[in-house]
């Protein structure tokens, strides 16, 4: 029974990442057709990335399922994506709806996917398949350092190109003092939410039997 509900999961995490990267595919395609597209930007913006990245790691979930295997080697990996994408839909939903023009999600069905879809399916997913193994406030740590490279890079990318993928990181709207407070904000719920996500990985990651 075990073995079947994990074959179950295996193909929804791969048929949900194949919509993902469906979407990208399809936006990417329709983008490109403007005569201002520049690809660059395109991956410039952190759905885009986020939902990349952890469309990968599902695939690489689903694959260890089929295969037998627990996917323990990869609970970082996921609570990584699970966090990404959790981060992506808040700061969409509160900060960037309806921008869809400006964030190169024109297509209804991919804004659709990539901001609502698979940010609720990845929140999800981290209590319907519970951790294979638990994961510490310390090392939950480590999901961080891929927002703030993210940061680092687009206001550095930002300063040398005039272009930043979303308006609260341009330092046109406010200057530098609005940017870093509204970043300060978002970290702020990135931070809440990597200790959120390590522990309910403790609360429910199966337990080790004690050796006698």
């Amino acid at each position: 029974m075990l073995m079947f509900a994990k074959k179950i999961l295996a193909w929804y995490k791969l048929g949900i990442a194949g919509l993902v990267i469906v979407a990208v595919v399809a936006q990417f395609i329709e983008a490109s057709t403007r005569p201002t597209f520049n690809p660059v930007n395109f991956f410039s913006f952190f759905t885009i990335e986020s939902n990349i990245l952890a469309a990968l790691i599902f695939v690489g979930i689903g694959i260890a399922y089929l295969m037998g295997r627990d996917g323990k080697r990869l609970v970082l990996l996921r609570g990584a994506a699970t966090l990404y994408m959790t981060v992506t839909g808040i700061v969409y939903a509160l900060l960037l709806s309806g921008s869809e023009e400006a964030l190169s999600t024109t297509i209804p069905w991919v804004n659709f996917v990539l901001h609502y879809l698979f940010p609720f399916v990845a929140f999800a997913d981290w209590f319907i398949d519970r951790p294979a193994v638990r994961v510490t406030l310390k090392q939950s740590l480590w999901w961080l350092i891929f927002p703030i490279a993210y940061l680092a890079y687009s206001l550095t990318r930002g300063a040398l190109t005039g272009w930043y993928p979303y308006p609260f990181l341009n330092p046109a709207n406010g200057g530098y003092g609005q940017v870093a407070f509204v970043a300060s904000l978002i970290a702020l719920v990135t931070l809440v939410a990597c200790a959120l996500f390590a522990k309910l990985s403790s609360s429910t990651a199966p337990k080790k039997r004690s050796k006698k």
